[in-house]
């Protein structure tokens, strides 16, 4: 499976971030913020943006904005939850990330490719379901 990550500011990460991603057609496309920039949630750190609000900034950006960025032209006409999805936290408590997924997502290579995406190579990650991501 090829992966590419958009938007192209996506790749490289210099520490540990959480946030939300899909796959759209074969593109990981990723929403993240440091531990540093993210908000509190209960015991977990999360980040602030939401699926819906963010796609919907992503629809206004227009053809050019999102070629730019590397979106898949596919966000223009679809919604946010026609594709596999899912969230980045971090527990303080057991001091882990946990990575909530559609089960689509949760084959080994897109679990790489997403703890990559996230500077998360090095972490304590989880895999989990969440009934929000089918």
């Amino acid at each position: 499976m090829t992966i590419i990550v958009a938007p192209k500011s996506a790749l490289a990460p210099t520490q540990p971030a959480v946030g939300i991603f899909w796959r759209v057609a074969g593109v990981l496309v990723v929403d993240r913020s440091t531990l540093d920039n993210a908000e509190p949630y209960g015991d977990c750190i999360t980040h602030a943006a939401g699926h819906y609000h963010r796609w919907q900034e992503w629809q206004a950006l227009g053809g050019a904005g999102r070629a730019l960025a590397g979106y898949p032209d596919h966000i223009a006409s679809t919604e946010y939850d026609e594709w596999p999805r899912g969230r980045i936290v971090y527990e303080t408590p057991a001091r882990r990330f946990v990575l909530y997924a559609d089960r689509r997502l949760q084959q080994v290579a897109m679990i790489n490719a997403l703890k990559t995406a996230f500077g998360l190579n090095q972490a304590d990650v989880v895999v989990r379901d969440d009934s929000h991501y089918r």
